[in-house]
């Protein structure tokens, strides 16, 4: 049969650096593919059905393109993919305009957020005939076979009869292997690899995906969903399936590969092993990867950067051993600074820090505290975001039981913890801390790390315009003034306050008020979109 796959974005979030053409004609676009549609379209290929992608990033696929698509071409199942709780508002418009269009096709809804919110995204969203739970593959071959009667498909929310039936979960599959290799090259699109920083920082302008080597994360942090979507397990493929898939993108012609595990380094043998095939197969690709600071295989950092690991990012969090504690990360200050010293002592060119500001009992003394750390760590690269909460996670649940939030009423809802919880910050105040910090931060690392810095900023202006790299450098100390750049304007990957905000508040709305805002919010887009026409990200020089 016929299957549509879309993948839902947030436009907030992903980046659309112009609309350029890559040497083969696709368009390019910053941020990760959709390696989950990606995926499923290979399997379902295999078993002999016909499959066609749509990527939202896309310019040229917008919610209407799709309409017309469906209506034209008839496919007998269209499944709509997204990841978080800001995609949902996009998801439900999209499953009815579809429903609108065409009264019999089969809608699923899939990915984390309808996972653990199944029953209720079902009840909220009638027009979608199954809310697929946990992972994708089988379940949708054995859905295919069954789309009439459903009742014997494992991990599969549906209705009937006007009840809601929540069909047994399916044993966690460990078997990675049988699985083909995402369908890369049926998406007329070419992504471009960026940092996660304040402006779209253009990593390399060679071809670039995703790879996911395993899945999930036994640790449970109190602001991650990953251990419940996963049910705390961890699961990898063998080294030699993912040296074959090394080998495979070589052959294609990508030259940059980012790892989606949740942490790649929890198993040291599996690492030797892959970054021995890397090397013994004369693999040339750079790859990236993300893991706890904790982990025992720091030893394996120098095989890493021999087997062309460029990039590694580990979530620190914060520079306040009791912040540490709060959020349950189960790693110390010392763990932390081992890691990332290690890391640049092996030779790994890019060591990425995550944190997050604005945490419950969080003081701002212990927010200082987390930029002075972040300035004496050997890090080339960090970002700071806001703490939120959503359903699903530990915080979520003790949120509950304070009676911060209601289940029944903010089950689909994303807050700021800072917006809800009296015991963090007020928002403002982390906001002038943050600029405080970062202003501190910035000149602290040119002072005591000029080379390194200069390093950095010389690969950023290869692929980046130089207006926006001094941007970059200096928005810290602009104070409060608002504005943007034309690529900051364009990108939606990357993780701008004011934009977050509207993400956040999106989600509070009322269904009905929904399509309103949404189309205002198209409309604004075009606008900006025609204003910037011609920006183009090129190298500079």
């Amino acid at each position: 049969m016929l299957i549509f796959l879309i993948h839902i974005r947030d436009p907030q979030f992903y980046a659309l650096p112009a609309k350029t053409r890559a040497k083969n004609g696709n368009v390019r676009i910053m941020g990760f593919p959709p390696i989950g549609i990606m995926s499923l379209s290979s399997v379902v290929k295999r078993a002999g059905h016909e499959c066609v992608m749509f990527d939202q990033a896309n310019p040229d696929t917008p919610n209407e393109f799709i309409i017309e698509e469906i209506k034209r071409k008839q496919p007998a199942f269209v499944g709509l993919s997204f990841l978080s709780t800001t995609s949902y508002p996009y998801a439900k418009i999209l499953a009815r305009a579809i429903r609108a269009a065409d009264s019999k096709v089969k809608l699923a809804f899939g990915g984390v957020f309808a996972s653990l919110n199944a029953p209720l995204v079902k009840l909220q969203c009638p027009e979608v005939d199954f809310v697929c739970r946990g992972d994708g593959e089988q379940l949708m071959l054995d859905l295919l076979k069954s789309l009439d009667n459903p009742s014997g498909v494992e991990s599969l929310t549906w209705a009937k009869d006007g009840k809601v039936i929540n069909n047994p979960n399916r044993k966690v599959e460990r078997q990675l292997d049988q699985w083909p290799f995402p369908d890369r090259e049926s998406l007329a699109l070419d992504f471009v690899e960026s940092m996660p920083l304040d402006v779209p920082a253009v990593l390399s302008m060679e071809r670039f995906t995703t790879m996911q080597t395993s899945r999930g994360c036994p640790w449970s942090c109190t602001f991650c969903d990953i251990p419940i979507f996963n049910e705390g397990k961890w699961r990898s493929r063998t080294p030699q399936h993912v040296v074959e898939e090394f080998k495979h993108l070589q052959s294609l012609g990508y030259g940059s590969v980012y790892f989606v595990d949740d942490h790649f380094l929890l198993q040291p043998k599996r690492i030797e092993a892959i970054c021995k095939g890397i090397n013994e197969n004369n693999i040339e690709i750079e790859w990236g990867c993300e893991g706890r600071v904790d982990s025992v295989a720091q030893h394996l950092f120098p095989a890493m950067a021999k087997a062309h690991c460029r990039t590694l990012m580990f979530g620190i969090e914060s520079g306040s051993q009791k912040i540490l504690d709060r959020v349950r990360k189960e790693q110390t200050l010392e763990e932390i600074t081992n890691a990332v010293t290690n890391a640049k002592k092996a030779g790994i060119e890019i060591v990425h820090g995550f944190f997050v500001v604005g945490n419950p009992d969080e003081t701002v003394e212990d927010m200082r505290a987390t930029f002075d750390f972040a300035a004496r760590l050997p890090l080339d690269t960090f970002g700071f975001n806001r703490l939120c909460v959503y359903r699903g996670t530990p915080l979520w649940q003790e949120y509950l039981k304070r009676g911060l939030i209601n289940d029944a009423e903010d089950w689909y809802k994303y807050f700021k913890c800072s917006s809800i919880d009296p015991t963090c910050l007020d928002g403002e105040l982390i906001n002038d801390v943050r600029r405080a910090g970062l202003r501190r931060l910035f000149v602290y690392k040119l002072l005591h790390y000029p080379i390194q810095t200069f390093r950095l900023l010389r690969r950023f202006t290869r692929y980046m315009p130089i207006r926006d790299v001094v941007y970059l450098i200096i928005k810290p100390f602009l104070g409060k003034k608002k504005g943007a750049t034309k690529a900051e304007v364009l990108s939606r990957a990357v993780e701008h306050g004011e934009l977050k905000d509207a993400a956040a508040l999106l989600t509070q709305l009322t269904d009905d008020r929904l399509d309103h805002v949404l189309a205002e919010s198209r409309a604004e887009r075009l606008r900006i979109q025609r204003e910037a026409e011609g920006y183009v990200v090129t190298p500079s020089g």
